[in-house]
């Protein structure tokens, strides 16, 4: 299989809180679980429908607690049982937010090779 991620996927345990912004469905929140994420995007599990090329508003909390203010674009939809899995990427994230998710991405490879020496 080749691989079309252009960044690298970290998971993370956070939630977010989505709003679709495009005028489509209203200011309906939806609790989503988050398997991976990266600067250039995210990928979620959720039980409620949502719609390729749709963009909605989001609040990623992040590893450190802080959360990201950033809207993401749904590109990916796959059914899994009684939920769906997402993908979506970030449109406008600004760079100092993206530098964040990679910092954090190049800490943990360098714990996860530490701990395979030790």
């Amino acid at each position: 299989m080749d691989e079309k991620r252009h960044n690298k996927r970290t998971e993370l345990s956070s939630r977010l809180i989505l709003k679709r912004i495009d005028g489509g469905g209203g200011a309906k929140e939806v609790d989503i679980n988050v398997t991976d994420v990266s600067k250039g995007g995210v990928g979620f599990m959720c039980d409620s429908p949502l719609e390729i090329g749709a963009v909605y508003e989001s609040f990623l909390t992040i590893w450190t607690k802080e959360v990201l203010h950033a809207f993401l674009e749904i590109v990916r939809i796959e059914k899994m049982g009684e939920s769906y899995l997402y993908g979506a990427s970030f449109v406008g994230l600004p760079e100092m937010e993206a530098a964040r998710i990679e910092t954090y991405q190049t800490l943990e490879e360098i714990g996860n090779n530490d701990n395979k020496q030790g």
